[in-house]
């Protein structure tokens, strides 16, 4: 999916980017161990406002709800937050967990985030209360708390400890494999992946505001699981994952790499299978239909590049390929097809890369990437796009790559705009396919804030036995682009609702 313009991304923050690298005090306390303790946090910063974090522990009895309280002493004031219901009183801010995150056993944790406005300094709190108890002090002296700044590399949310299962019980996600037209588990039972995408690690890492768009902690995950979803597809930047030059480190690199690994984990302590997806690339398109004339990883560009893509597969091969619950989709959307003057120049491009007519740098083909991650030994699933942004695979089987480790899916994009969106398209050009490999559906969704269409397409989808994933769980404005969420709770737009009630209909 192209995505909302930047404006829209940046509405909830203003138009000034975030400060990377700003002072994070974090309270502390010297003493014995305290009743509880909240690590507090500024993940970001901006003329008018900053983003913020609060991370709490529970060091005493088992709790059933929880409601923390502190002050801001210079004015500031949350505007809205996530994983808490926020509020403020005159200086008073008040977090009171939600429905999904009350309980907090003994030493458990639980973060959760804000935006607040301010007209001058972000001068931190000094004095949390969980429950009423004063946090971060000794619980039989009250020694006066003390402020150590650090720095906060990235504003990933802190990991919470790994839940024991997912919410719904559904155990680890299987260890998937292709068998015949199926993907199925290392029992043999075909599995279908029916879920959502969770965008933001392909945008914001290269517009230097983060590394994910709004929280990816237990809780937030948590939330895609009460959907019922047992996939969640993770689009990437491959410039971020390699640390290029022009990112900055605190959101690329290893940074980068251990945030999508730690997202990864989530999603898998839930019972889900994690979908890690190449979606920005390098190398420079101005031709028909650009998203942007940058050479940097700043857009959708038609094919992946042959100078970083490859080397962007070796190393995400290589860090997941113990891990067959992983699967991989190669390229988001490519559409070659808009450069080149034939179909069939497009499909060879597409398979093969190189030098492609109207595509001004060298092209990996998806044939390289799966060479890419197989040499690297990863038997995992692979995914690959056809088209027309993945939305044609009229001759995917007569030019699919190579795979020697016999896993090799194909990926198709379908929204109420695509050219092929109809059954009678459906039935001619992906049935054929479908019988033959197991076919993905990695992004579905509509542009009119409702759900009739995606209704259509599950009920086909379902009818084949076929896989799909909705774009997207962001809380953008769906008019701008498809939105399931309107918050982080997982609280559905119009639009989301039908994908939610038919996951839950379908896995409930």
């Amino acid at each position: 999916m192209r995505h909302p313009p930047r404006s829209v991304l940046l509405a909830v923050a203003g138009s000034v980017a975030l400060v990377a690298g700003a002072l994070l005090p974090v309270v502390t306390a010297q003493g014995a161990a305290p009743l509880c303790t909240v690590e507090y946090s500024v993940t970001g910063q901006w003329d008018a406002g900053f983003q913020g974090a609060v991370r709490i522990t529970n060091n005493s009895a088992a709790l059933s709800s929880w409601t923390l309280t502190f002050d801001f002493a210079s004015g500031q004031k949350v505007t809205q937050g996530w994983n808490a219901k926020w509020s403020q009183s005159g200086t008073t801010v008040t977090a009171v967990n939600e429905n999904y995150n009350g309980a907090l056993g003994t030493g458990a944790s639980v973060s959760a985030g804000f935006l607040a406005s301010r007209s001058g300094t972000d001068t931190a709190p000094t004095a949390f209360r969980l429950n009423g108890t004063t946090c971060n002090v000794d619980s039989t002296t009250t020694p006066t708390p003390t402020v150590t700044p650090t720095v906060t590399a990235t504003p990933t949310p802190t990991p919470t400890p790994t839940p024991t299962g997912p919410p719904d019980g559904g155990g680890a996600p299987p260890a998937l494999h292709v068998a015949g037209n199926r993907l199925v588990d290392a029992g043999g039972t075909a599995r279908r992946l029916l879920g959502v995408n969770r965008s933001g690690g392909e945008f914001m890492c290269v517009q230097g505001r983060g590394i994910w768009d709004g929280p990816v902690d237990d809780a937030a995950i948590g939330a895609i699981a009460d959907w019922k979803a047992d996939a969640v597809r993770i689009p990437l930047n491959e410039e971020c994952w390699l640390g290029l030059s022009g990112v900055k480190p605190e959101y690329g690199g290893a940074n980068y790499v251990n945030a999508v690994k730690d997202l990864v984990a989530r999603v898998e302590a839930h019972g889900m299978t994690p979908v890690v997806e190449l979606h920005w690339t390098y190398g420079q398109y101005t031709g028909n239909s650009a998203g942007c004339t940058d050479v940097h990883a700043t857009c959708q560009k038609p094919m992946p590049d042959q100078q970083y893509a490859p080397a962007f597969w070796s190393s995400v091969a290589g860090t997941f390929k113990s891990d067959p619950a992983v699967v991989f989709d190669l390229f988001n959307e490519p559409y070659p097809d808009r450069a080149t003057a034939t179909t069939t120049q497009a499909w060879q491009c597409w398979r093969d890369g190189g030098t492609c007519p109207g595509i001004g740098y060298e092209v990996a083909g998806m044939q390289d990437l799966v060479d890419a991650v197989r040499a690297t030994g990863a038997r995992n699933v692979v995914l690959a796009g056809g088209l027309a942004y993945s939305n044609d695979l009229s001759q995917w089987l007569t030019h699919r790559p190579t795979d020697p480790a016999g896993n090799l899916a194909a990926a198709y994009h379908v929204y109420n705009f695509n050219s092929c969106a109809s059954e009678s398209c459906w039935n001619s050009t992906l049935v054929p396919v479908a019988a033959q490999v197991p076919l993905v559906a990695g992004e579905i969704g509509e542009n009119t804030c409702s759900h009739g269409f995606v209704d259509q397409v599950m009920k086909w989808f379902d009818d084949h036995g076929l896989s799909y994933l909705g774009w997207t769980w962001n809380t953008w404005d769906c008019s701008s682009g498809p939105s399931l969420i309107s918050s982080y709770d997982g609280t559905p737009t119009a639009y989301g609702t039908g994908l939610r009630d038919h996951l839950r209909a379908l896995n409930g």
